[in-house]
């Protein structure tokens, strides 16, 4: 950590998380109809990713995320780099919701460290980051060299693992919590991440996640969402991810 960050850190820390924070999509279906509309052929990857899916309790969250991102097979880092410049240009900040952007540049103006901690991957989660002024963008790291593999490695950014990568960066958490900190999620995933911190804000949460919002104190936000109930939520989804 720099020692900007750390004086920035020293006046206040805010940690957001990206999809259904921020953004009320899922950026990494965003992503995916970004690429195969372009590259229409990539659509071969549904035949694949199909296949996994009656194994998706076996392979996890990581393991299936791997395969979602057959999608990419063979695209360089040249390729995937401009990609996500195009993508980032289309979605951020013009799909974000306004009530966020706010909250975020209220933490910038005050001097506070803020923090972009996402599931989502790396490789367009730090240009999300720029774009948008964090001080720091994490993401799920997807390694590989040259062209990417079919099933590229990588560690998912989630739950505890957050805390973790976190820690290592900016210091772990004193007992337990960082001082003079803010998160921002809408998802119970992020509990680990939230209970590290002073104040929380959930966006959009399960009712699950509100009855614990609601016993602890912690701020709700409910930003009108670019659809209407599960079934626009499935279209929209089913059209995402076959870059339809």
């Amino acid at each position: 950590m720099t020692e900007e960050m750390r004086e920035k850190m020293e006046r206040g820390l805010a940690l957001f998380d990206l999809d259904g924070t921020l953004i009320a999509w899922d950026t990494q279906m965003l992503f995916c109809d970004h690429v195969v509309r372009r590259e229409g052929w990539r659509r071969a990857y549904l035949g694949f990713f199909a296949a996994f899916v009656p194994a998706a309790k076996i392979l996890g969250d990581e393991g299936m995320k791997r395969v979602f991102l057959s999608y990419l097979w063979r695209a360089d880092h040249a390729k995937i780099e401009g990609w996500a410049r195009d993508f980032v240009a289309e979605f951020f900040p013009a799909r974000c919701y306004e009530v966020m952007l706010e909250k975020l540049q209220r933490h910038r103006d005050a001097g506070h460290l803020t923090v972009l901690a996402s599931a989502s991957p790396e490789f367009y989660a730090k240009e999300v980051g720029r774009v948008l002024g964090f001080d720091l963008a994490l993401g799920t790291p997807v390694e590989w060299l040259g062209a990417m593999p079919l099933l590229p490695e990588l560690r998912n950014h989630k739950g505890a693992e957050k805390v973790r990568r976190l820690s290592e960066i900016i210091g772990a958490p004193p007992e337990g919590v960082w001082p003079r900190s803010h998160g921002y999620s809408d998802s119970s995933a992020d509990l680990p991440m939230l209970e590290c911190c002073e104040e929380n804000t959930l966006v959009n949460p399960s009712p699950k996640l509100t009855a614990i919002g609601e016993a602890r104190g912690w701020e709700i936000q409910r930003p009108a969402k670019p659809w209407s109930g599960k079934a626009g939520h499935a279209r929209e989804v089913l059209r995402r991810v076959t870059g339809l």
